[in-house]
């Protein structure tokens, strides 16, 4: 199994750990253009952002809020207001300080204001390449993890000659 390809019980990936020593911010894996290097995810949040956002927000509060409670919130947000990046941009802040990522190509709420599909569509991207299950969530994604754990066996019965 890749240990990439499962986050730790911090929600990075166990391959990309000690990968940047200090505390200066790194880039992000792909470019906020990017939209059709993922075709599916790129389809699904241009028709129903809603699921895209509520897949990262899931992941981002690791597990405190789930899929649908933040995916039908950022929805209401749209219906009600027209205007949902004010509750997005909030978590692409939250996921650039988790991973220290650049803030780039300009402000967080600019990137969401004009360009919110595209922003939802490089959040889901970076995520999975971080080695997440986009349809697990959080739990699914810790009890993968935690599957991957070899413990020893139960040995039952005292010493024996």
């Amino acid at each position: 199994m890749n240990p990439a390809s499962n986050p730790d019980a911090y929600g990075k990936p166990s391959g990309h750990q000690a990968q940047h020593s200090s505390n200066a911010p790194t880039s992000w894996s792909t470019g906020l253009f990017d939209c059709f290097s993922d075709v599916p995810n790129c389809c699904l949040t241009f028709w129903c952002p809603c699921v895209t956002f509520g897949q990262v927000a899931d992941i981002v509060d690791k597990g405190t809020s789930t899929c649908t409670t933040t995916g039908a919130l950022y929805a209401l947000l749209v219906f009600v207001t027209g205007c949902g990046c004010c509750y997005s941009c909030f978590y692409r802040t939250k996921m650039r300080n988790q991973y220290m990522l650049t803030e780039s190509p300009c402000p967080d709420f600019l990137v969401h204001c004009c360009c919110e599909s595209c922003a939802l569509c490089q959040e889901h991207r970076e995520l999975r390449l971080r080695g997440f299950d986009m349809s697990l969530g959080w739990e699914g994604n810790m009890e993968k993890q935690n599957r991957g754990v070899a413990m020893a066996p139960k040995f039952e019965g005292g010493m024996n000659r």
